[in-house]
């Protein structure tokens, strides 16, 4: 009886906790098959994940996409969930993977989407969606003025392009720019060219700090973003980054050079960076830096008259501020980063299911939706179908305005989405020329922007860009005798890139990048809260059975024992 017992427990037990070590493994769900048609006669209930819950009117606009889309397509209901950003998006679609709970429609990045599909048919192809003749770009079924997809810039859409399949499509772009003080750079005798050259800036950088002392918080130049700078510089020079298959070379001598470069400027005062001095608006809007680096679509905080502004107003400078493209190597062939969120689908078992979810993301891409978001801050839409229209044209040729009056609603697309007690203050930020100029920068420079290569390991590879600078700047502050630039070479050497590069490569596990596809998916463990509930239910069902069964062996010995009596 006691060795049936633990016989007994020892095979419920493997039963029970073998399913618990393979929870975390890849889910397995079979291919996308496109259908022929869209079945109209079923309902439809998709889940949608975005990034707005802290822009009020972002939220209005994908709400009244929403209404707008359910209102075509009443048999397709939207649930639309908002989260604070792309990383929370990120980390909880790889916890969903693991539990089959993904939503149908998500916004993210194009390196988030390409961690996505080193699981199995976790994300959708939508090549064979794209061209169904259905339900795809430029059927005459879809319901609303779809785009078709020669209306997507090229450069954007290949940027969702993964192993020759598009996983994903752009939903807005941006690019960086440079804001710049006028005011200030005239004043010490320089003349703005359209496109600017390092060499330009750090004369300028150099000049403005005559006369200042070490106590002076002035900083003559802010990169906020440092991943983008080193990506941004390397392209310039025409050196390696990586390749689509996950092939890392950061590592040589372009970007020793580059880094080199920074650390001299660094210790000569002339340059800073967001992770040492914060956010750049805030020194650049109150005349402390005159060069300043950040996306477009955060052009409704950079200059003295920026709508939103963290710093006081009394400590707000008055100038002329100016874009143009980021500094350039070489001037004649600018280069700069398109970035931006993109819409991917997750695959599910109900085809269909992914069909509906296609036709919104194909809304998503509408002018209607496409303009009024560009006009909330610098984000260009990724269509020349909106870039083209005439709403779209009046608006960016409407820029300085402060108020609505004289304005038709069909002009003032986002007006709906202003409440009539900020109507002066959100009209400000609508007509805002600096951020107006912003995309318009981007709109002239669609063909000079580059992508790079998007694969399961490229967010590690643009964290790694990044920490390299961030790391040279750091050693150039803590060693406070080469602040000057005079000696930087006794603490930025040979030995301290090749400390520097193996330590970013561990870090960030770059050597193993092009062997691990997947490991983001499969090898990440349920949480440790999960675990102990998990085995919980699992030995109270244990101790269950066990009792419930040597009950019912007691009471068939009793009844044997009776027999034999």
């Amino acid at each position: 009886m006691r060795k049936l017992s633990r016989l007994f427990i020892l095979v419920v037990l493997s039963i029970i906790i073998l399913p618990l070590t393979n929870c975390h493994g890849k889910r397995k769900i079979d291919d996308f098959i496109a259908p022929e048609s869209f079945d109209m006669t079923r309902n439809y209930e998709l889940s949608f994940w975005s990034k707005n819950d802290t822009n009020i009117i972002q939220k209005k606009i994908y709400q009244n996409a929403i209404d707008e889309f359910e209102a075509i397509y009443p048999n397709i209901k939207i649930n639309l969930r908002s989260m604070s950003n792309y990383e929370d998006i990120y980390k909880d679609v790889l916890t969903n993977i693991k539990t089959n709970t993904t939503p149908n429609i998500c916004i993210t990045y194009p390196d988030h989407v390409a961690t996505y599909i080193s699981g199995d048919n976790i994300v959708v192809p939508l090549d064979d969606l794209m061209d169904n003749s259905d339900y795809g770009f430029g059927s005459d079924n879809i319901r609303f003025d779809g785009v078709k997809k020669d209306e997507i810039y090229p450069k954007f859409l290949d940027e969702c392009k993964y192993n020759g399949s598009y996983y994903s499509v752009p939903f807005m772009r941006s690019t960086e720019a440079l804001y710049i003080n006028k005011t200030a750079v005239e004043a010490l005798g320089y003349t703005i060219p359209d496109v600017l050259s390092w060499d330009f800036v750090f004369d300028v950088c150099s000049k403005s700090l005559e006369g200042k002392t070490d106590n002076d918080v002035f900083y003559p130049f802010i990169y906020k973003s440092v991943d983008n700078q080193l990506i941004s510089m390397l392209k310039q020079k025409n050196a390696p980054y990586s390749d689509s298959f996950g092939s890392i070379f950061i590592d040589n001598e372009k970007t020793r050079d580059i880094l080199d470069e920074i650390a001299y400027h660094k210790a000569k005062r002339e340059f800073e960076i967001f992770a040492v001095v914060s956010y750049p608006g805030n020194y650049f809007n109150a005349g402390k830096c005159i060069f300043a680096v950040d996306s477009t679509a955060g052009a409704t905080w950079m200059g003295t008259k920026a709508p939103q502004q963290e710093i006081d107003e009394s400590t707000i400078a008055d100038f002329e501020t100016i874009v143009r493209p980021i500094p350039q190597y070489d001037v004649n062939n600018p280069q700069m980063i398109s970035q931006g969120p993109s819409v991917c689908i997750f695959n599910k078992e109900d085809p269909q299911e992914v069909v509906a979810s296609w036709i919104f993301v194909q809304y998503l891409l509408t002018n209607n939706v496409q303009i009024p978001y560009s006009e909330t801050e610098g984000y260009l839409p990724v269509t020349s179908k909106a870039t083209t229209s005439a709403d779209y044209l009046a608006y960016v040729n409407g820029k300085g305005k402060d108020n609505y009056d004289g304005f038709s609603d069909e002009l003032i697309s986002a007006k709906q989405f202003y409440s009539s007690d900020n109507k002066r203050q959100n009209a400000a930020a609508f007509f805002y020329d600096v951020k107006i100029d912003a995309e318009k920068l981007l709109v002239d420079n669609i063909d000079n922007t580059f992508i790079t290569p998007v694969f399961n390991g490229s967010t590690a590879l643009r964290n790694a860009a990044g920490y390299l600078i961030e790391m040279t700047i750091k050693e150039i502050n803590k060693n406070s005798k080469v602040i000057n630039g005079d000696n930087y070479k006794d603490v930025i050497n040979e030995k301290f890139f090749d400390d520097l590069f193996a330590k970013t490569i561990n870090k960030y596990k770059l050597n193993d990048i092009d062997r691990n596809i997947g490991y983001v998916i499969t090898d990440k463990k349920l949480p440790m809260t999960s675990i102990i509930l998990l085995l919980s239910i699992g030995i109270a069902w244990i101790v269950i059975i066990f009792f419930a069964t040597r009950k019912y062996l007691k009471a068939k010995k009793v009844a044997r024992d009776k027999k034999k009596i």
